[in-house]
């Protein structure tokens, strides 16, 4: 792996993206939606995420973020690992979910194809994290994930999508507790 994907400043603020195995859509139902945010206020509160950024989007979640004990890799490892067994879990026991045999089936069709998981697999395993060591690499960060909604033709304006940060730059209250950038 490039030496461009890698915590390498552990106090840093970074920007990550992580996406579905396969890039598969799933976060459409607000059940699974919530699974995000709850997780994410749980790390806020409880494993020393700083949230400073984010969109959850169809198929994949954008944050910036720092570790407050300095183990960004840890704690991204630990939300993910989490997350993927809450919405596996609710996908499998949700009667209103039409795809739920198709889901389940290319989870573990994709974590068959990896050694290193068991059963099944929900993220991609890589975050690409950037660290954002300046204001117009962090300001440029900000626009695209605020933005993401809107070109993706979900919303017109970024404040107007529900699972994004983007509400609180505009003077609002979003769904989590940010510190602002």
């Amino acid at each position: 792996m490039s030496r461009k994907y890698k915590f390498y400043e552990k106090e840093g603020v970074y920007f990550v993206s992580f996406a579905t195995v396969y890039w598969i859509v799933v976060f459409t139902r607000m059940e699974y939606m919530n699974i995000i945010v709850d997780s994410l206020s749980f790390c806020i509160k409880n494993k020393g995420m700083e949230l400073f950024c984010w969109c959850l989007m169809p198929s994949h979640l954008h944050l910036i973020f720092r570790a407050q004990f300095e183990n960004p890799s840890d704690l991204l490892r630990d939300f993910k690992k989490y997350v993927s067994k809450q919405l596996v879990n609710s996908i499998e026991e949700n009667p209103q979910e039409s795809g739920r045999d198709w889901l389940l089936w290319m989870f573990k069709r994709a974590g068959e194809k990896n050694s290193n998981v068991k059963g099944y697999q929900f993220w991609q395993q890589h975050n690409k994290p950037i660290w954002l060591y300046s204001p117009e690499l962090t300001d440029q960060k900000l626009d695209y994930i605020h933005n993401n909604p809107v070109v993706s033709g979900f919303v017109l304006e970024p404040k107007d999508w529900k699972y994004s940060s983007a509400i609180d730059y505009c003077g609002g209250e979003g769904l989590l507790k940010l510190n602002l950038i």
